[in-house]
């Protein structure tokens, strides 16, 4: 996952079915999905506070950038 500046939001790439490169294009506030932590992949949903700050309901402390997502 990385902070896309163009479109001010969070966003990741993935690998389709046919084996190309994607772009998620965007994760919206509210949007439920699945991070890795060590091992385990643990359910989430990405919520922003007023002043642009992106975060991880459950998780506020947790740095967005790299993590490894799946929706």
């Amino acid at each position: 996952m990385f902070y896309d500046e163009k479109s001010e939001r969070y966003n990741f790439h993935y690998v389709d079915e046919d084996g190309d490169n994607r772009d998620y294009g965007g994760i919206h506030c509210g949007e439920v999905f699945e991070f890795r932590l060590n091992e385990d992949l643990i359910p989430t949903r990405v919520e922003m506070v007023m002043d642009w700050k992106w975060y991880l309901v459950g998780l506020p402390g947790l740095k967005l950038d790299r993590l490894e997502v799946r929706v």
